[in-house]
């Protein structure tokens, strides 16, 4: 039986913690900043934890891990 494979993009977009939460980057923060407000721009540094839900999602795209 092959390997199943890692989705390329969740590679890159996520890291999964040593407990199993899922980190990702904000979004919204890649062009147009000028018309985001300041609270928008403070309050999307940094990661943030998933959703029990989505973190599922993320860890079926990957099998084995980050």
């Amino acid at each position: 039986m092959p390997k199943m494979k890692t989705k390329s993009s969740v590679k890159k977009r996520f890291k999964i913690t040593a407990t199993g939460k899922v980190l990702s980057g904000p979004c919204g923060k890649r062009h147009g900043m000028i018309k985001r407000s300041q609270k928008m721009k403070r309050s999307a540094r940094g990661t943030q934890v998933l959703q029990p839900q989505d973190g599922r999602t993320v860890k079926q795209w990957a099998p084995y891990g980050l």
